[in-house]
């Protein structure tokens, strides 16, 4: 007998554990491929002339500087193979994706553990004196899920120069970077640019929405890494319409511009909501997401996310997520009417 709750059918599954741009796809998406849907027919351009046009001018960019990839974690598997690294630091709580990877290069793992104490604001000052010169490589997710929390440039400034005294690769991971309030001014595409150690990748999974695309780019100015990424990836791994789409997709300006509008609002009229309650802890969000503790003694994850499901509510839990537990649920922000319901979903049960 199948004793989990059906969903309640009037309500529409909203997946608020996908952290996905709630806009849905660009309409310019849509366009571009209704308008070259023949191209599939045809081998794709393997030099991507106007993709990588589009992608530098986006980052403000050399184009020499654009790695591109089937999603970040095919970008991270290609600098693992590319680094070779022993020993990596990580951020913990951190994207259990990376774990993965790693792990399956046998690699050791070395964890820096943010502190609930600090609300899970990395202490750069700690974390550099963890960078011990035994580590091969740092990953950083910046802002980092699951704690929606990002670094300032002032930060991975200091971080990329520790890195690049000791002879370590940094790579930056900014796929939520988008969702950010004036995402330019921590963005590090720039100091890509500037320090050989140092790779930052973007995934347009999340802030574009287009995760079936499966397109990620990253951005590194080292000429001898950059000659052998070359040499080990395929000429035309990105599919034709996906790079005819995503052309297109980084110059929709409305798009881009409402999409972080909505986000800053529904950030901040979800925070201010969930506030009032005294029986859950809120860390502060940065990106398109919040973490938050369960702190009544009778009530958990499974708890809330059971209550959440029967509205049609997916959320989630982050019991398997190392430096978290059963206590604590993360969410991301959708549209105003389906992030009322899912705060009141929430506030009915904690």
């Amino acid at each position: 007998m199948n004793s989990s709750p059906l969903r309640i059918e009037q309500y529409e599954t909203v997946l608020f554990n996908a952290n996905l741009n709630p806009r849905g796809i660009p309409g310019s998406v849509t366009r571009a491929i209704q308008q070259n849907i023949s191209s599939i027919s045809k081998y794709p351009d393997i030099y991507y002339t106007k993709l990588k046009k589009a992608v530098a001018e986006y980052v403000n960019a050399s184009l020499d500087h654009i790695v591109m990839g089937n999603g970040s974690t095919d970008l991270l598997k290609l600098f693992t193979a590319l680094i070779t690294p022993k020993k990596v630091l990580l951020l913990s709580p951190g994207p259990s994706e990376y774990v993965r990877v790693l792990s399956s290069y046998n690699i050791d793992i070395v964890y820096f553990d943010l502190k609930e104490e600090d609300e899970y604001v990395l202490n750069t000052n700690d974390f550099v004196d963890a960078i011990t010169d035994d580590i091969d490589m740092v990953i950083l997710c910046n802002p980092n899920n699951p704690t929606s929390k990002r670094i300032s440039l002032e930060e991975v400034t200091k971080i990329t120069d520790t890195c690049k005294k000791k002879n370590i690769f940094l790579i930056v991971d900014e796929m939520y970077i988008e969702f950010t309030d004036d995402f330019e001014s921590f963005t590090a595409t720039g100091l890509a640019q500037v320090y050989d150690n140092l790779a930052v990748i973007r995934s347009v999974s999340k802030f574009f929405a287009v995760p079936g695309l499966r397109f990620a780019y990253a951005i590194m100015s080292n000429p001898a890494y950059k000659e052998q990424i070359d040499f080990l990836t395929t000429k035309n791994n990105i599919a034709s319409l996906t790079a005819i789409a995503i052309t297109d997709m980084f110059k929709d300006e409305e798009y881009i511009t409402q999409s972080q509008s909505t986000i800053h609002t529904e950030r901040s009229l979800v925070y201010l909501a969930m506030s009032t309650s005294r029986s859950i802890h809120l860390f502060r969000p940065d990106a398109n997401f919040m973490l938050v503790k369960l702190l009544k003694d009778d009530i958990d994850a499974a708890d809330v996310a059971m209550h959440c499901n029967q509205r049609g509510i997916i959320i989630r839990k982050c019991d398997d997520i190392r430096g978290l537990s059963n206590k604590y649920i993360r969410f991301c922000f959708m549209n105003p009417k389906q992030n009322d319901l899912m705060v009141n979903t929430i506030l009915e049960i904690v």
